[in-house]
């Protein structure tokens, strides 16, 4: 289910229409072609630059959501656990929709309404990967820093921070993977001025039926992403080793 998809994306990726003696051939032209030109690689960054800036906020909003749920009663925690999850049952198309009858009137530029909703939709994984860490933390190592001597932003700095970090890790993979790759929230909220990458791919795919290039720009994105998770996993392994 995983393989096979993904050797169809290849070999349209490498292959272009031949003619009626060679059915494909074989062919760089489609990389060339999105490299080369100026319009998709702009598209390409601004794919990326969304997805950074939308995981850093859900960071900055995130991590202390989860510190206060964590430092709740054993209950409280259920229940605003639950009350950050209960969304997540209805679906993001759905959530998105919404989102686009609550700024249709707003003044606010297309950029900044593609920020609301990627940061609605993925902020819930953040949030959740964070409390995760600092829920199975042990308490004992707090009470051990402040006994020798640190004040409470200290303790956090040199003990909650610290071992939290896996957390963040996770939910920097959460957040940035799905950001930018995300098609239909700048679609449907940037209003078809805000072109991303992902809409590019479904552009190519479903309207245009050029599943050769379309093909290139996914296993562009596939690479894109692959060097995102090991840079992401190979802190977290240091930060396990430290």
């Amino acid at each position: 289910m995983i393989v096979v998809p993904m050797l169809i994306i290849i070999f349209y990726a490498f292959t272009k229409e031949g003619n009626s003696v060679i059915n494909v051939k074989v062919t760089l032209e489609n990389f060339g072609r999105f490299l080369s030109d100026e319009t998709f690689t702009s598209v390409l960054l601004r794919s990326i630059k969304i997805a950074v800036i939308t995981t850093l906020i859900c960071i900055l909003i995130g991590y202390p959501a989860a510190y206060c749920i964590a430092q709740l009663k054993a209950d409280s925690q259920s229940v605003v656990v639950l009350m950050v999850t209960l969304p997540q049952l209805i679906n993001m198309l759905v959530r998105t929709y919404a989102w686009r009858g609550i700024l249709l009137n707003s003044g606010f530029s297309p950029e900044v309404k593609v920020y609301i909703g990627m940061v609605y939709n993925f902020l819930p994984f953040m949030i959740l990967q964070v409390y995760t860490s600092l829920s199975k933390m042990d308490k004992n190592l707090i009470v051990a820093a402040k006994d020798l001597g640190c004040n409470e932003f200290k303790a956090f700095l040199k003990v909650v921070l610290p071992l939290s970090i896996p957390g963040v890790i996770a939910g920097i993979t959460l957040v940035f993977l799905p950001a930018v790759s995300s098609f239909f929230i700048p679609k449907l909220l940037g209003g078809g001025s805000f072109v991303l990458v992902g809409n590019l791919i479904e552009n190519y795919f479903v309207t245009i039926g050029d599943w050769n290039f379309g093909s290139a720009i996914s296993l562009v994105m596939t690479v894109i992403i692959l060097i995102s998770m090991y840079f992401t996993r190979k802190l977290d392994y240091n930060q396990e080793e430290r």
